[in-house]
């Protein structure tokens, strides 16, 4: 990662901004599809909250936009190398980024986890059952405000490359952050000569135009 350089660096950069972009729309709207059709229904029945499935979804809708919103950053950045505001920004973002999807994909395990292990019942948790509780698996009909039909697979379906874009989303926002931190010349990557390159551009085109600066005596000056 040390070795970003100042040619192909950019497109890299660039390349990893639009997957992140992509990736997040398509967690975003997987995490919408599975609120607006399940979890609406299932957040506070009879005042029983299912935390774990709702906190799991919010985190990953949240996580999607923070991905879009990274990419865009990062897309930036790979036109704009010399600019450091944009590097302090990318630096923040991906940091958030990377904890957030982190979160996410935790999340979302617990949630796959708990509803295997019973089998849907928290899926069932909004419909109005006897004292016998169902499971989502179970035959049985249920007065439900929604449709039952294989809610079971449907939630698992969408839960599970949600994992999979939570995964992805950590492992290139973690990437973006230490292109940030070689950007600013930090961490483990503080000796990598891009810094001192873009130094020296900014240099170059501050001569260019003042012809009266001179790098050469603002050194010696120093």
């Amino acid at each position: 990662m040390c070795g970003f350089d100042k040619e192909k660096g950019p497109g890299w950069l660039m390349k990893k901004g639009f997957t992140l972009i992509l990736v997040g729309h398509i967690n975003f709207i997987l995490g919408a599809i599975v609120h607006g059709s399940i979890l609406r229904h299932i957040s506070k029945p009879n005042n029983q909250i299912t935390t774990e499935f709702t906190a799991a979804n919010i985190i990953s809708v949240t996580s999607g936009l923070l991905s879009i919103a990274t990419g865009i950053i990062a897309i930036l950045v790979s036109r704009n190398l010399p600019v450091w505001k944009l590097h302090i920004g990318l630096l923040i973002s991906s940091f958030l980024n990377a904890l957030l999807s982190a979160a996410c994909g935790i999340g979302l395990l617990l949630a796959i986890s708990l509803t295997i292990t019973n089998e849907g019942r928290g899926l069932m948790m909004g419909c109005n059952f006897t004292d016998q509780p169902i499971n989502a698996r179970s035959p049985v009909n249920a007065d439900c405000p929604f449709d039952t039909t294989r809610i079971y697979d449907t939630t698992l379906s969408l839960w599970f490359p949600c994992v999979l874009l939570a995964g992805l989303e950590t492992g290139l926002s973690i990437w973006c952050f230490v292109v940030g931190l070689v950007l600013r010349g930090l961490g483990p990557c503080s000796h990598a000569y891009l810094k001192e390159q873009l130094e020296e551009e900014a240099l170059t085109n501050r001569a260019a135009a003042d012809p009266e600066y001179s790098p050469q005596g603002q050194s010696l000056i120093g």
